[in-house]
């Protein structure tokens, strides 16, 4: 199970694109407070549209909650990580837990501090500061499951069969 953890996220639409790309492909997402938007049922059901049956979602007070339930290998994605997501151990442990800060300030520093050696970037032209939060969830999930082998997803069309086009 790969565990995609958003450090009080603040935009509902990156929320809602993450919700979808968690659904997908069979990641569990935890969500830490405070968040900048509300998550009732009729707010999520909006965001999470017809993946919200395949979606499980976690709240958590706060991150100290959080990492009481980390149970594997954590990695912090951050523009301040010192590996790229190619030159980490994404495969290992039965959970892998990701873990990415709000779109304001990111994870917080001493967090940071104390995974350094866990603390992966995107790597990107010099002058780019950072990607958006929800493009950044799918390309480090993506990562995770290439490492993986892509357990349990579908590697053809389903719903209209194989042999549509």
């Amino acid at each position: 199970m790969i565990h995609i953890v958003l450090f009080e996220p603040e935009i509902p639409a990156n929320t809602g694109n993450i919700m979808r790309t968690c659904g997908a492909l069979g990641a569990k997402l935890h969500l830490i407070e405070p968040l900048g938007f509300y998550l009732d049922d009729a707010h999520k059901k909006r965001a999470a549209m017809d993946y919200g049956e395949l979606l499980e979602i976690v709240l958590h007070e706060n991150l100290e909650d959080c990492l009481k339930q980390v149970d594997g290998p954590l990695y912090c994605i951050s523009r301040y990580g010192h590996k790229s997501p190619d030159e980490a151990d994404l495969k290992s442990g039965e959970h892998l837990w990701l873990f990415f800060g709000k779109e304001s300030s990111g994870l917080p520093m001493d967090f940071l501090k104390a995974h350094k050696s866990q603390a992966l970037r995107i790597p990107m032209v010099a002058k780019a500061r950072s990607l958006n939060l929800a493009n950044s969830v799918a390309i480090i999930l993506y990562e995770a499951l290439r490492q993986r082998g892509y357990p349990a997803l579908s590697k053809e069309e389903v719903l209209k069969g194989s042999d549509w086009l």
